[in-house]
Order: C-alpha cells, then sequence, then structure tokens
C-alpha cells in the first residue's frame, strides 16, 4: 500500500483550490491549507496560519514540516515567489505554482502559442518595483506571475512547474462576475462591446483546471505547461452560450477601436498550445462540449 503524500496548498479555499483539495483527499493524501486565517481551512485539512508576505511567519507557522508536494495557488510577485523559493527549498520535492496565461500578454502570437514563447530562464526580474502595493500587482499580474515564474527557474535545483492556466469558466462560485456582465447586457438587450478585430480565445472549464492541477501535483516534469481545453472560442460565440439561457434574450455587439471593452473580448489572439501536457499524459476536453454546463453552473438553470 502507497504511503499517503504530505500536500501543502497555500491558498485554496475557493474556486479552483477547493476543488482541487477535494481531489487531494479522495486521491488519501494528507492536505495542509495554509492561508493569513480569514477563512477556515475545508474540512478534512490541517490549517497553518501565516502571512505568506512575511519569511519569519511562514518559517514559524511550518516549524520542522516537510511536504512530497507543495501547491501554491496565490502566487502573485516575485518578491512572494523569491520567498517561497527559500522557504521551501529543501522542504519538498515538488513545487507546483498556479500561473496564467496572461504571462504571454505581451505580443499577439499568429497560432497558439507554446511554453517556449515565455522562457522563465530569460525573464528579467525587478523586486525593486512596488510589488508591496495591490493596486500595482492587480495592474500588472501578468508580469508578475511572469516575474515569479522566472524566480523558480533560477534556480534549477529547485523542483517546480507553473500551470499556465487559460481562462476559467463554470461553477455556481464563480466570483468573476464576468458571465453575469453578458447575462445582465443580453436581458437588457444593451449592448456588448468589442474591439474591431476581436480575437479568439482559449478556456478552461473550473473542475478541468482542478484535474489539472491535481495531475501536475504527481507527476515529475519541471518547468511551464500549457492548460486549456481543446478549442477556441469568440466572444460571439461565449454569448450565444449565455444568451440560451435568456429566454427572449437579444445579444447586441458594438466595436469599437479603443477604450474599455467586454471581459472576454480581446485584442490579441489568447489561445495556447496544450500539446506539452498532453504528451505529458493529460486530456483535455473541447471546450464546445462542457461549455453550456458551465454556463448553467454559473447563472442557474433558470438565468
Amino acid at each position: 500500500m502507497e504511503k499517503a503524500r504530505e500536500v501543502l496548498v497555500i491558498g485554496g479555499n475557493r474556486y479552483i483550490g477547493k476543488r482541487l483539495i477535494a481531489r487531494l483527499l479522495a486521491a488519501g493524501d494528507r492536505v495542509t491549507v495554509l492561508n493569513r486565517g480569514s477563512s477556515a481551512a475545508p474540512p478534512g485539512t490541517a490549517h497553518l496560519v501565516a502571512d505568506r508576505d512575511d519569511e519569519r511567519s511562514l518559517v514559524t507557522a511550518l516549524a520542522d514540516r516537510t511536504f512530497d508536494v507543495v501547491v501554491d495557488q496565490v502566487c502573485y510577485t516575485p518578491r512572494q515567489a523569491a520567498t517561497a523559493r527559500r522557504v521551501f527549498t529543501g522542504r519538498t520535492r515538488r513545487y507546483v505554482m498556479t500561473s496564467t496565461v496572461e504571462v504571454y500578454g505581451f505580443e499577439n502570437h499568429p497560432a497558439p502559442v507554446r511554453e517556449d514563447a515565455v522562457d522563465p530562464r530569460a525573464v528579467t526580474v525587478d523586486l525593486g518595483l512596488p510589488w508591496h502595493d495591490p493596486e500595482f500587482t492587480e495592474a500588472h499580474y501578468g508580469e508578475g506571475k511572469r516575474q515569479a515564474e522566472a524566480v523558480f527557474a533560477a534556480d534549477p535545483a529547485f523542483p517546480y512547474t507553473a500551470v499556465r492556466l487559460a481562462h476559467v469558466l463554470g461553477g455556481a462560485d464563480d466570483f468573476t462576475g464576468r458571465l453575469a456582465h453578458y447575462a445582465d447586457r443580453i436581458r437588457a438587450a444593451e449592448p456588448i462591446t468589442v474591439p474591431v478585430g476581436n480575437h479568439r480565445a482559449g478556456y478552461l472549464y473550473v473542475e478541468e483546471a482542478a484535474d489539472v492541477l491535481f495531475w501536475a501535483a504527481g507527476e515529475d516534469f519541471t518547468g511551464p505547461v500549457n492548460a486549456a481545453s481543446d478549442g477556441l472560442l469568440t466572444t460571439e460565440e461565449l454569448c450565444a452560450a449565455v444568451a440560451a439561457h435568456i429566454p427572449g434574450g437579444k445579444t447586441v455587439f458594438r466595436h469599437v477601436e479603443t477604450g474599455e471593452v467586454s471581459p472576454y473580448a480581446f485584442t490579441r489572439f489568447y489561445g495556447m498550445d496544450n500539446s506539452r501536457a498532453t504528451r505529458l499524459g493529460f486530456a483535455f476536453g473541447d471546450v464546445r462540449q462542457w461549455l453550456p454546463r458551465a454556463v448553467a453552473e454559473t447563472l442557474g438553470e433558470d438565468a
């Protein structure tokens, strides 16, 4: 009988994280959740309270504990990554960072982008930027993730992988409000703003996001890996799926050259090549197969 793994999840109290924890527990893993204590850890897990931005707090909370796997759900900046790398070097056999498609948000790629388009070993890290400022961090989300990956990649001996998630959809607990934005506009027949030359994007079902993180925790590959369902969607297709749940709903689009656009409308191509994960053994679903279910979960069957 295999020995149960010791798994630490940093963050993980909502959305993708709570689904990941449910999978880890179902697999027989012993799961510890580390957060700032503002919310309780899920049932069946141990709980450590620490501020991940405070290295002393982390070290004190961890004491002499070691882990088979650490899954970091809330690493947003290179400072956080640098602290984590110092603290967890020698404490874990594997470090899984939840990353994002936004690391590619600096060029308009002509085809689904591969991991080597952003090699974290070649990314410049600037710890002097105001990463302590939440407004700065939010405004530089993709750059923060790029530089965080770079910090982990800088030490070849640190056993990390960065799972670059596509835009995640689904779940009644979707806290982003993005699908609700479309539903509200469609109900009122108000225009949905999209850019001229609106581009397709890749997506990932929330259950699939938890599946791919669970899978990555059990593998031994390193470096970045893309996670996106097969297929790409236009804003029009996404809105059509929303409109299907709204009796009499009417979708109206307004195309603009500049200015703010709706949440899933893009001035550049947002597709990711998922072939590395596929070669390594993960099977993705098709976006058009799960999209109606994801929309129904988020908006409710009677939306």
